[in-house]
């Protein structure tokens, strides 16, 4: 299990901080929510903040674009640093043609799915995919609850992956706790967001611990 903390929930005055923290606790990978105030009503950050904070930083940028044709962007996101660049399936009309976008830049793909978006929605798209991002809360805000069928569309994912061969990785994205997310990795996540539920409870080392075994890890 991978745990990719949230820095929404961290402290943006002190994110260069952060992110050194987080690698001193041992985390690889850091969850990094774009959000355009169009697709989702909230704004975030954009290429220049993530570019600044590739600086000395050899963490994983698991990139979640939460925007409008997100195809207008890939480049700007990868020149910043990106390593994964996520967009949802609700956002682009071409689907297919901007995760291939996505590889040709040399990152890799994911897909993000609302709650109420089926799995069938990537199908087809398994194969070239790396990861699938399962969203258990509407997105735009942290804080909320995770949604219970998510765990079905989990599941269901899982199935999908192994039948067809791919290696896609599952994420999923909401409401992700300590006392839920041992049931979120036995339907068959590999790869947990989380916020607040991480970052309001330092010091990291101890926390990413605590997620681990929690996990059964």
């Amino acid at each position: 299990m991978i745990l990719s903390p949230s820095l929404l929930s961290s402290d943006f005055a002190r994110l260069g901080d952060e992110l050194a923290a987080l690698e001193a606790a041992g985390i690889k990978w850091a969850h990094l929510d774009v959000m355009d105030g169009a697709f989702v009503p909230n704004i975030t950050f954009g290429p220049p903040v993530i570019k600044a904070m590739r600086k000395g930083c050899s963490l994983f940028f698991d990139t979640h674009l939460m925007i409008e044709r997100p195809e207008r962007y890939i480049q700007d996101f990868t020149d910043a640093g990106s390593d994964l660049i996520c967009v949802h399936a609700e956002a682009t009309v071409h689907l297919e043609r901007t995760c291939a976008l996505i590889a040709k830049a040399g990152k890799k793909a994911a897909v993000a799915l609302n709650p109420a978006t089926p799995a069938d929605a990537v199908k087809y798209l398994l194969p070239q995919l790396d990861m699938v991002l399962v969203m258990s809360v509407n997105p735009g805000f942290g804080g909320q609850s995770f949604i219970p069928f998510s765990l079905d569309k989990i599941r269901e994912l899982k199935g999908m992956i192994a039948a067809c061969g791919s290696r896609a990785l599952i994420q999923v994205d909401g409401g992700v706790t300590l006392e839920n997310c041992a049931e979120i990795v036995a339907a068959g996540a590999d790869v947990l967001v989380s916020g607040s539920a991480f970052f309001n409870h330092p010091p990291y080392g101890e926390r990413h611990k605590t997620f681990l075994a929690a996990c059964g890890r």
